[in-house]
């Protein structure tokens, strides 16, 4: 078993006592419905812009017109703010009766004994779909000794998005012209890039978490963590290079640090202004982007810098999981049951959806009439890229690590820090936290 820092381990502590001493508060009501019978009021807690609330909604109501003695209100909450709101509500006596959760969060989680398992339910005639419908990468930390805690209701595969008149205006050639060519490489990248800031606006917004990281790592060929899950970063070049890459591309003002941003000024409201060139991230940003119609923009996948066109990407997933100790935990099951399932995700993935559909038998044809954009590209990198808490990207797994990590990177992109001591501090924390 792994040894916790003294700050750490007294934060799990107090976070289980916390939860454990919470857990018989968590209020589930029941009312009469104007037939007489009893009708079990449940609520779902997730994050989401407006637009993405409106796709949970859809497949929140196709539930409960097949159960219309269960009633779901959806909770939001702003996703800077989540965790420490759902360990908040998990507390006092408005726990949420499902909830979704980071892939970080479910192993502590998981330790506090507070969310249901699934496996046998999701074996009954009562589910609406089987675990067998998902691909056992997808699991990953929301698995535990062969027991099942969270389900991923879609996925999220990470493209970078270009807006076109930007780069029509940097007089630039487009992304997607280097990818038929062959060529979308670093090389092409940091070229349009530099063309886009002599335009006076800015090549790319770098965010600052895994799936970022990641994703430019592995499009070197690189790895922080081997097959194994074993830290290799320390002695990987390919790694090496990606974080300087990554360095370079802010300090040279090719890419602008999104934690450096005014407040107010968001990655997607740059991005639909007309300010910057690209950005990354899954398919989250569409909706919205989508309602602007005088914004025209395209998706291709991360540059690559080993020869090869396409390389793993990270693959941000949500787990859907049931507060164990609420008073209806068949009727949470069910309702989560509908919501992963073919059904749920269809009407929640397709025309409008914020995400791809995590049942591999649901593919691009499901989404094929409702775009002209390139989204075989997502569907393409769901096949090969990674979730976090996959042992590629093991941080997920070990509490505190991954907010060890952000922090340290963020010094980076600040100017703080330069590449290589970067490198030496993410090697360093990843050791205390996994030795």
């Amino acid at each position: 078993m792994k040894k916790l820092p003294i700050n750490s381990f007294l934060f799990m502590i107090g976070f289980i006592l916390f939860l454990v001493g919470c857990s018989n508060d968590t209020e589930t009501s029941n009312s009469t419905d104007d037939s007489g019978g009893e009708t079990v009021n449940l609520t779902m807690q997730a994050w989401g812009n407006p637009e993405e609330l409106k796709v949970y909604q859809r497949a929140i109501d196709g539930f409960m017109g097949e159960n219309p003695n269960i009633k779901v209100d959806l909770v939001s909450v702003a996703s800077d703010q989540y965790e420490q709101k759902l360990m908040t509500s998990l507390q006092g006596s408005k726990g949420p009766d499902i909830f979704y959760a980071y892939e970080p969060t479910m192993p502590e989680l998981i330790d506090a004994g507070v969310v249901q398992p699934l496996d046998d339910f999701f074996a009954s005639d009562e589910s609406y779909a089987s675990l067998d419908d998902f691909s056992e990468g997808l699991f990953g930390p929301a698995r535990s000794d062969d027991v099942t805690y969270g389900i991923t209701p879609d996925a999220n595969p990470m493209v970078i998005y270009y807006n076109k008149k930007v780069f029509e205006e940097a007089g630039a050639k487009s992304p997607q012209e280097y990818y038929d060519e062959g060529n979308w490489n670093w090389d092409a990248f940091l070229e349009v890039s530099e063309k886009i800031k002599e335009s006076g606006k800015t090549g790319l917004v770098m965010e600052n978490w895994w799936a970022h990281w990641y994703s430019w790592v592995w499009s070197n060929d690189g790895l922080i963590f081997d097959e194994n899950g074993e830290v290799v970063l320390q002695e990987n070049d390919k790694a090496k290079e990606a974080f300087h890459f990554m360095h370079d591309l802010v300090q040279s003002e090719k890419a602008v640090y999104a934690g450096s941003l005014p407040q107010g000024q968001g990655v997607d409201a740059m991005f639909m202004s007309n300010q910057v060139g690209m950005i990354a991230g899954g398919r989250w940003f569409t909706p919205q982007f989508d309602q602007n119609k005088a914004l025209e923009y395209d998706y291709i996948p991360f540059p690559t810098n080993t020869g090869n066109k396409v390389e793993e990407v990270g693959v941000p997933v949500a787990y859907l999981a049931v507060n164990s100790k609420n008073d209806h935990v068949e009727e949470a099951m069910k309702f989560v049951s509908y919501y992963v399932s073919t059904a749920g995700q269809e009407v929640r993935t397709g025309e409008g959806g914020s995400a791809l559909p995590s049942i591999n038998t649901i593919n691009s044809e499901a989404l094929a009439d409702t775009t002209d954009k390139h989204i075989e590209y997502m569907f393409n990198a769901r096949e090969d890229g990674f979730t976090h808490g996959s042992n590629l990207a093991k941080d997920a797994h070990y509490p505190g690590l991954n907010t060890d990590i952000t922090e340290t990177i963020d010094l980076m992109f600040l100017g703080k820090q330069d590449a290589d001591t970067t490198i030496d501090k993410v090697v360093e924390v990843i050791q205390e936290h996994t030795k």
